[in-house]
C-alpha cells in the first residue's frame, strides 16, 4: 500500500489559532500510519508558515511559541505539475539546495480566518491539490452567520429573527441602530462577530446598555455584527454530516451541557471544562488522541440527545439539507437552537471545519476517527480526481499572429 504524504496543516491567524492546534493535531494523531505519513505545517500568528520533524506533532510543545518558531523550519510553497504541492525551505545559506518536503493531500485543520473561509481553499484549487473538507462556496458561506442564515431562510429552513450590520453602519448611528434592535427584536438578544467562531465575542443582553456594550464587543473580532432573538427555553443541539453534494449522511445528535448558571457556552466551557454531567454517559477521547489536548471533547455532553426518535429525525434530515445546500464536503457539524417549550428547531450556524472534527459524534456510530480521517482524505482524492477529468483548458491560443489580427478585425468592425 502506497503511503500517501499528509499535510496537516493548523494555527492560522485567527483568534481560534490555540484551538486549530488541538484539532488538527488530534487527527494527525489519529491517521493510520500503514496508509499516511503527517507532515506538520504550522501556520504562525503573523502567517508565516513552518515545518518540521514530529516535535511539530506533539501538542505540549505549542506551550511555548517563540520556542516552537525558532526550531521550526519556515517554508515556501512550490506547487508541483503533478498535482503534488512541495514545501521548501526559506531563507538557507546561499548557494545550497534547500530542504524540501513533498505533500499529496492537505488535512486542513484550522479554525475562523482565511482557514476556513475560502481563503486557503482557494489556494489550494489555484495550485491544484487535494485538500480535505468544503470548497471555496461552502466555507465562505459556512464562515458568514449572515448570508448562511439568509441562504437558510430563502429556502424556508427556520431561523431565528435577526438584525445585522457593519462597523461602519455602526458609527455615529449606535442610537438608530439600538432602536431599531429592541423594536424588531425586543430582549433578550445574543450578540455575536459574524465570521468568527468557537463562542468568542459572543453576549447576552438583556437591556439596552447590555446590548451596546455586547455590540462594541463583537465589533473587537469583525467588523460585521449580528444580533439576533434569544430562543427561551433554550436547548442546543448539534448534528455532524459526513459526505458531500451526492451522498451524505448524519451522526447521532449532541446536546451540550451549560455549566448552572450560564445562559451561553462561552469559548472556556466549550475549552477548557472537562468531567461528565452524567456519570459516563458522555463522548470521550479516542485511545489515539494525544495527553492533554482534548479541545472540543473536554466539553460536558450528552451523547445522543435526549429526543423522541422523531425529533432526532427531523434534526438530522435538516443537518443533511443544509450540509448538501451549502455544497458542503467531509465533515461538518450543524448547530441548531430548540425551543425546550415548544419543540421549534431553528438552523443557527454550519461549522465547515469542526471542533476536534466532530469525532466524538461519529465514535457512537462505529466510525473510529482514525476511520474518519481516512474517509476525509478519500473524499478530497475523489473530488480532486473527478475536478481534473473534466475539461480545464480550452486549446486554442488567442494569442498566435492569426488570432491577434482576427481580433483587430473584431474590434474595427465594432467601432
Amino acid at each position: 500500500m502506497m503511503q500517501r504524504n499528509v499535510g496537516v496543516v493548523f494555527g492560522g491567524v485567527s483568534p481560534e489559532h490555540e484551538v486549530s492546534i488541538i484539532s488538527a493535531l488530534q487527527a494527525a494523531a489519529a491517521l493510520d500510519r500503514a496508509r499516511y505519513r503527517p507532515v506538520p505545517i504550522y501556520i504562525a500568528k503573523d502567517g508565516v508558515w513552518y515545518t518540521g520533524d514530529d516535535r511539530l506533532l506533539d501538542p505540549a510543545a505549542y506551550r511555548d511559541l517563540d520556542r516552537i518558531r525558532r526550531e521550526a523550519t519556515p517554508v515556501m510553497l512550490d506547487p508541483r505539475s503533478y498535482r503534488t504541492l512541495e514545501l521548501v525551505a526559506a531563507g538557507g545559506r546561499r548557494f545550497a539546495r534547500p530542504a524540501r518536503w513533498s505533500v499529496d493531500v492537505l488535512l486542513l485543520g484550522l479554525h475562523g480566518g482565511p482557514g476556513e473561509n475560502g481563503g486557503l481553499q482557494g489556494l489550494c484549487e489555484a495550485f491544484n491539490v487535494p485538500y480535505t473538507g468544503s470548497g471555496i462556496l461552502g466555507s465562505a458561506l459556512g464562515m458568514d452567520k449572515v448570508l448562511s442564515k439568509m441562504l437558510c431562510r430563502d429556502q424556508q429552513i427556520p431561523i431565528v429573527d435577526f438584525v445585522a450590520f457593519r462597523e461602519s453602519d455602526w458609527g455615529y448611528h449606535e442610537e438608530a441602530w439600538l432602536d431599531r434592535c429592541e423594536q424588531e427584536l425586543g430582549y433578550p438578544v445574543v450578540v455575536k462577530p459574524a465570521r468568527l467562531g468557537s463562542s468568542i465575542g459572543i453576549s447576552r443582553a438583556a437591556d439596552r446598555a447590555a446590548l451596546d456594550a455586547a455590540i462594541e464587543e463583537a465589533l473587537r473580532y469583525d467588523e460585521k455584527v449580528v444580533v439576533e432573538r434569544a430562543v427561551t427555553a433554550l436547548r442546543e443541539i448539534n448534528c455532524s454530516v459526513l459526505g458531500d453534494v451526492h451522498e451524505a449522511i448524519p451522526s447521532v445528535l449532541e446536546e451540550p451541557v451549560r455549566s448552572a448558571g450560564q445562559e451561553l457556552l462561552s469559548f472556556r466551557e466549550k475549552y477548557l471544562r472537562g468531567g461528565g454531567a452524567d456519570g459516563g454517559k458522555h463522548a470521550r477521547r479516542p485511545a489515539k488522541q494525544p495527553a492533554g489536548a482534548e479541545g472540543m471533547a473536554s466539553l460536558d455532553r450528552v451523547i445522543p440527545a435526549p429526543l423522541p426518535p422523531e425529533k432526532t429525525a427531523e434534526i438530522q434530515a435538516l443537518g443533511v439539507r443544509i450540509f448538501q445546500l451549502f455544497e458542503c464536503s467531509g465533515v461538518a457539524r450543524i448547530d441548531f437552537l430548540m425551543d425546550g417549550t415548544t419543540g421549534q428547531v431553528y438552523f443557527n450556524e454550519i461549522n465547515t471545519i469542526p471542533g476536534s472534527f466532530s469525532f466524538y459524534l461519529w465514535e457512537p456510530t462505529g466510525v473510529s476517527f482514525t476511520d474518519l480521517t481516512h474517509r476525509l482524505i478519500d473524499l478530497a482524492l475523489k473530488q480532486h480526481h473527478d475536478k481534473n477529468g473534466r475539461v480545464r483548458t480550452y486549446d486554442v491560443n488567442l494569442l498566435s499572429e492569426r488570432s491577434l489580427q482576427g481580433l483587430k478585425g473584431a474590434k474595427q468592425r465594432a467601432g
